[in-house]
């Protein structure tokens, strides 16, 4: 939509041209540039004022979870717009992996509070829910209501039994082909960028839905806000492989996180040698 924004505010003037006669006039040297920031920005605000506003008006407190492709829609063109303005660009290799049109189980490392943003931006055709901590639903109101209308899942770390509760709706959610899932097996951000241990009860959501595993990488987002505003982020996002579920069906979930890690933790290294 940058890209839109800028080519749709340079057709405007010479269509306001023929109203108005703007650029026979002396005073056209500084009315252009003027008129041309003018409507992109219009442009900007009206798109994040309608994102800010329908996510605003979401009740996070709700049980039930509604899924809306216009405000998904919204979303997918909204984190472009916003990332292209944050000085962000998001390079995705191995996205050509991803074939199947079953609903997957997406599986990350996790270096920064943005790294589902990046993903959702980044694989807008997967139509991501994620599982997070339900401290981010605490700690963020407006990103909470956002994740809701997402199909989103908060998930207790402290609570056994309600752990199982959300792993169980996003089984659900996959079987029932509304969302794919992404889940950070790490459980926390990684302080310094390296892959922690993953936690293999994760892996339970692929295994009961009979998912294909979608394995990624992200290296660089974690200087996403270090360098807002001041510098470019390029931040990488890796498809490292995707595992069908006949290749695991009949693995403990602590043989598919071995091989995931070590998928991973190739991956990143590879990345950060280049």
């Amino acid at each position: 939509m940058f890209y839109f924004y800028l080519v749709t505010s340079a057709a405007l003037i010479p269509i306001l041209d023929n109203f108005y006669k703007i650029l026979r006039e002396p005073y056209s040297w500084w009315l252009v540039p003027v008129l041309f920031v003018s409507f992109f920005l219009g442009f900007v605000i009206i798109q994040l004022a309608l994102f800010f506003v329908w996510t605003a008006l979401v009740n996070a407190k709700t049980e039930r979870n509604v899924l809306s492709s216009i405000y998904r829609g919204l979303v997918n063109i909204t984190l472009p717009l916003a990332f292209k303005l944050m000085g962000v660009k998001i390079t995705v290799t191995g996205k050509e992996k991803i074939t199947t049109d079953k609903k997957v189980l997406l599986v990350c490392n996790h270096v920064n509070n943005v790294d589902p943003a990046v993903i959702i931006c980044a694989l807008p055709e997967l139509c991501l829910g994620f599982v997070a901590k339900k401290e981010a639903y605490d700690l963020f109101p407006f990103v909470a209501k956002c994740m809701k209308k997402l199909y989103c899942l908060p998930i207790d770390r402290q609570n056994n039994r309600e752990a199982v509760k959300t792993i169980v709706k996003a089984v659900s959610y996959i079987q029932d082909d509304k969302v794919s899932i992404g889940i950070f097996p790490e459980g926390y951000t990684s302080k310094d960028g390296n892959l922690q241990e993953l936690r293999n009860g994760a892996f339970k959501i692929a295994t009961k839905a009979k998912a294909p595993i979608v394995v990624c990488t992200l290296v660089n987002s974690e200087k996403i806000l270090k360098n807002l505003f001041k510098r470019k982020t390029e931040v990488f996002l890796d498809v490292v492989e995707v595992i069908p579920e006949t290749e695991f069906s009949d693995m403990k979930t602590d043989e598919i996180g071995k091989r995931v890690y070590d998928k991973m933790l190739e991956s990143i290294n590879n990345r950060k040698n280049k």
